[in-house]
């Protein structure tokens, strides 16, 4: 008889073996960029992160780019920014899944914040996505590679979107995963991520939450909106850093992976894993973002992510 318990340990015994398989104790570190064929083969098809140094020697950007360089160089710019009152950009808070005010800034008043001299309601995020870097900041295209040369090779298409980032330390990325292959490119400062492999999701847990926003009032403080006719967001409502191990008992089985991404360093994050991500204070990034294949191991996941909700899992 097939019943609840059948579909819970069924989907229990396909997480283990693909752990076992394809996640390392530690993230390895490559000396060099691989080529193309050992990218492919070593990394991507298992689907296993590793963290590449001396990637970026060649780009201008390593030397040169610093608070006071993007000052003079795309102070007067203006950029998109989220704000938040604690830091805590789309990510449950209470019943609602809260995305950031996004407010439009010169890049020299959040230089200003970081650097001490002024001060904002809330936590400064410079994270738009959606390709930010050349539609928002195009001066600064010629400091770097507008793809990964050997990735691009290896994937066989150009990077999605290539995005750009820079914080405070209070800004923090909540619990979640991507459709991408995920090229993450440290240039000043460092990130700090947490990572689970996609054989850890009956373990961590997903609820519905009605969308909302964050407005910034002219006093200084934060409202939450909801918005209107959508329909409601899955989302992770655990906090990896503090577990309510009494609420998700489960999120006991998982292996979590921490590292850290220095400045010079790449973190290839194979797409479908979880991260959550804190950075050091005022830390410049770049990704790329290349759309993942939709193949067997996609059809993996998508079967795995199926049982769990049936076996009631989540």
């Amino acid at each position: 008889q097939w019943d609840l318990e059948t579909t819970n340990r069924i989907t229990r015994q396909l997480s283990a073996p693909l752990s076992e398989l394809s996640v390392p104790l530690a993230v390895p570190y490559l000396d060099e960029p691989p080529t193309p064929l050992h990218f492919y083969r070593d990394w991507v098809c298992p689907n296993r992160p590793c963290i590449i140094r001396n990637a970026l020697q060649h780009w201008p950007a390593l030397h040169k780019w610093s608070l006071p360089y993007l000052r003079a160089t795309v102070g007067s710019t203006e950029v998109s920014v989220a704000v938040t009152p604690d830091g805590y950009a789309d990510a449950v808070r209470g019943d609602r899944f809260v995305m950031p005010a996004e407010l439009r800034l010169p890049l020299s008043s959040v230089l200003d914040v970081l650097e001490g001299s002024a001060q904002h309601p809330g936590v400064l995020y410079v994270q738009k996505q959606c390709s930010n870097l050349p539609n928002e900041l195009p001066q600064l295209l010629s400091d770097l590679e507008p793809h990964v040369p050997w990735a691009s090779e290896a994937l066989g298409k150009m990077p999605d979107a290539v995005n750009f980032w820079l914080g405070e330390a209070a800004a923090v990325t909540s619990l979640h995963k991507d459709h991408y292959e995920n090229l993450y490119c440290v240039v000043s400062g460092e990130k700090h991520f947490l990572l689970h492999p996609p054989s850890d999701r009956p373990f961590i847990p997903y609820e519905l939450y009605t969308p909302a926003t964050y407005q910034l009032t002219e006093e200084g403080t934060f409202e939450v909106v909801d918005e209107e006719a959508v329909e409601k967001v899955p989302w992770i409502p655990l906090d990896p850093l503090a577990p309510d191990l009494a609420q998700y008992p489960g999120y006991r089985r998982t292996q979590a992976l921490r590292c850290t991404v220095r400045a010079g360093e790449m973190l290839y994050l194979p797409a479908l894993w979880f991260h959550h991500v804190q950075q050091s204070h005022g830390c410049i990034a770049v990704n790329f973002w290349y759309d993942m294949e939709y193949d067997l191991k996609y059809s993996y996941f998508q079967l795995l992510d199926s049982l769990t909700k049936a076996s009631g899992l989540d």
